[in-house]
């Protein structure tokens, strides 16, 4: 069984203030494109379809149109909500979406049903998981010591009714210890939220989503397939793909990826107002894409943003690299770290996800939060 691996579309996402829904869809028409070349047997898409639980309608319509492309190419579709999605509205219509063999996960609450496909070597059993928290699950079986989240997912996996004869997939959203990540993903203090890649063992493959890189675990049975596009510039260097997996017989899996091409590639250019300059005029089309232009002036250019955008229209970030912002850095990093508050931590987590910062009315009511959490922890 061929299946195509996807995750964290992020659609509706804005990098920087810049829209990439044009991006997306043309990534999207590129995925089909592969589909219609390689004809797999399903399409695992393993959560963070959405970038925010309340989508823009534009980012709807173009997954929706994404969906109906690939029912009527005849190829099953099995999703589940990612931790930037609303599981209730991903799941919504899922009932009736079955009938054009569109799977949608339904929010947790205990029970996994596997949905069978069947192929020469008879059926594959695939088991959607969408994003749970360790509070989930305990809510689901109270009766089960839950300490961690390695906890939550062994109780998940163990009442999930596993035939271990047969061929098990697993579609999760979830971090696991070790993998690698990027500025783009967001972050939980403490690593709270990872878990041991051993809990998965009873499955033959587990599509992952959550982490932005593609990478493997447990020989490649464990495996993040990352996003089809790049959301950060700490992502410059990576290879976007989709991950094909493909089953045989129970124990056989071979992978292999196929690249994708974006509309517009993310990079970061370095060196001086005027280098910068006189390499637009040999960069053509590349200047289209998006940029973190890094100027090494020793004083800083009037109007260097504004200016540059001239030319290159899509430059995203500017910073400096030179005596005086290395000096600066040094002087303040350890300080800088030394006065991080539990409130400053969440105040810049609110405003990279949200894309403003908190308001005086609510960084008083987190306060007031974290306070009360402090005088019930023992």
């Amino acid at each position: 069984m061929k299946l195509f691996h996807l995750s964290d579309l992020h659609l509706g996402k804005r990098v920087y203030d810049f829209s990439m829904l044009e991006d997306q869809e043309y990534i999207l028409r590129q995925i089909l494109r592969a589909a219609d070349a390689e004809q797999p047997d399903a399409v695992l898409l393993a959560g963070d379809i959405y970038d925010k639980p309340v989508p823009p309608a534009e980012a709807v319509r173009l997954f929706d149109d994404f969906l109906v492309s690939l029912s009527r190419r005849g190829i099953p579709v099995l999703l589940i909500p990612g931790n930037h999605d609303s599981a209730e509205r991903v799941a919504f219509g899922g009932r009736l979406m079955a009938g054009s063999r569109v799977y949608p996960a339904q929010a947790y609450t205990g029970a996994v049903a596997p949905v069978t496909l069947s192929d020469a070597w008879g059926p594959v059993n695939f088991y959607l998981l969408p994003f749970v928290r360790a509070a989930h699950v305990r809510a689901a079986f109270p009766e089960e010591e839950i300490a961690d989240m390695t906890d939550a997912l062994r109780a998940a996996i163990a009442r999930m009714d596993l035939n271990p004869a047969a061929r098990n997939v697993l579609v999760a959203h979830q971090f696991v210890t070790g993998a690698s990540r990027c500025e783009s993903e967001e972050v939980s203090l403490g690593g709270a939220d990872g878990v041991d890649a051993a809990v998965f063992a009873p499955f033959d493959y587990v599509a992952l989503g959550h982490i932005h890189g593609p990478q493997s675990f447990e020989g490649g049975r464990v495996r993040y397939c990352g996003t089809p596009l790049k959301y950060s510039f700490s992502e410059c260097r990576h290879h976007k793909s989709i991950t094909v997996a493909e089953l045989g017989e129970k124990g056989s899996l071979h992978l292999r990826m196929l690249p994708l091409t974006p509309l517009r590639e993310m990079r970061e250019l370095r060196g001086s107002y005027a280098e910068l300059t006189l390499r637009a005029n040999y960069e053509g089309t590349a200047t289209d894409d998006y940029l973190h232009l890094i100027l090494t002036d020793e004083e800083d250019v009037p109007d260097a943003l504004a200016r540059l955008r001239v030319i290159y229209p899509n430059v995203m970030k500017l910073d400096y690299d030179n005596t005086r912002t290395r000096l600066s850095a040094e002087l303040t990093a350890a300080p800088e770290a030394e006065r991080r508050t539990e409130i400053d931590l969440f105040a810049d987590f609110y405003a990279l996800q949200n894309g403003q910062p908190l308001s005086e009315e609510q960084r008083a009511l987190s306060e007031r939060i974290f306070a009360e959490l402090k005088e019930e922890t023992p």
